[in-house]
């Protein structure tokens, strides 16, 4: 039997490549399950991908990150994963079969048990944002007691820093754009909000800090803090840990005040972690998902059938909380 599922075949405009229909309905190989989606995950890298990155093959169904139900099993899996509540990471990540479909076949290790209290939409928020965020902080280090600065605080990513930083004692400054995103991120656990477009972060930071600066920056535009990093926004032997960057895509560093603090830079992506790295995050996010000790903030939920809509409201970036798609059999 088919099954539903969205497409593109060429890079460019949502609304000019996007398609939805059938497509065959995939069969777990060796060492794969079956999953049987019901929430997929949008996020900015999914809008990135169909707008300008090659294809790589005929066709790509997107999105990396979604939450189902196994119901089949390769040769070499258990049987009794079978009617597991899974969510799912690097979906789609170099091959071109992601969740925006009623059924994805992946790695049987990519499909992570789910707490019976977790939704299906929290558990396709969790393969990219939650490990990103994770992951950042753990490069961080010992944060209880000091100060971090996050920018883009009411961010998917962000939102579960925050979370993150307070759970381990720290003072999270946030940058925001808007006093409904102030609002998000307070609720997270920023200690303090600064508005990035109307304010000067680094004064402010400063003022927060005795003049000192921030021990650390969580990072989601490289192009912008590596200017503030030159103003003093980071105290001497600073962290900056890095999972993103706005255009250009080339940045000019000054090199002296990065010497010269002895400043850490730490950059990764999260679709590259090594096998500790992941399992590392896997254990600790299952934890505070088994505890309830997160929250999850879900902006805007869209059918399969308007996955073009889906797009266009993350690539706009006004939605306070993460995209999805609910999938319907």
């Amino acid at each position: 039997m088919p099954m539903q599922a969205a497409w593109y075949e060429s890079n460019g405009a949502a609304r000019d490549v996007l398609k939805v229909g059938s497509q065959p309905t995939p069969e777990p190989s060796a060492g794969q399950v079956r999953v049987k989606l019901y929430c997929s995950g949008v996020n900015p890298s999914d809008v990135k991908s169909r707008a300008a990155r090659p294809l790589g093959g005929p066709m790509v169904i997107p999105h990396s990150d979604g939450a189902g139900v196994i119901d089949a099993v390769g040769e070499g899996v258990d049987t009794s994963r079978i009617g597991q509540r899974v969510w799912t990471w690097n979906g789609q990540w170099q091959r071109p079969w992601g969740t925006a479909a009623q059924f994805i076949c992946l790695n049987a290790f990519q499909a992570v048990q789910m707490p019976d209290a977790l939704s299906f939409h929290a558990g396709a928020c969790l393969g990219i944002p939650g490990l990103t965020a994770l992951r950042a902080v753990h490069l961080a280090g010992d944060v209880a007691g000091k100060t971090v600065l996050v920018t883009g605080a009411s961010s998917a990513v962000g939102h579960y820093v925050t979370q993150m930083l307070k759970r381990r004692g720290a003072v999270v400054i946030g940058t925001v754009g808007s006093e409904a995103k102030a609002a998000h991120a307070k609720a997270a656990g920023a200690d303090h909000c600064l508005f990035y477009k109307t304010e000067d972060v680094v004064s402010q930071v400063k003022l927060l800090t005795d003049g000192k600066g921030a021990d650390a920056v969580i990072d989601m535009d490289f192009s912008t803090t590596i200017q503030w990093m030159a103003q003093g926004i980071l105290r001497p032997h600073g962290h900056l840990v890095c999972y993103g960057s706005n255009p250009p895509a080339d940045i000019t560093v000054s090199f002296r005040p990065l010497l010269f603090n002895s400043y850490t830079l730490s950059f990764f992506l999260v679709y590259e972690l090594t096998h500790e790295q992941r399992m590392a995050c896997l254990n600790e996010l299952n934890t505070m998902l088994e505890q309830n000790a997160l929250t999850h903030a879900i902006g805007a939920a869209f059918s399969l059938e308007h996955v073009i809509q889906a797009h266009e409201t993350v690539e706009a970036g006004k939605t306070i909380g993460n995209v999805v798609i609910d999938i319907t059999h």
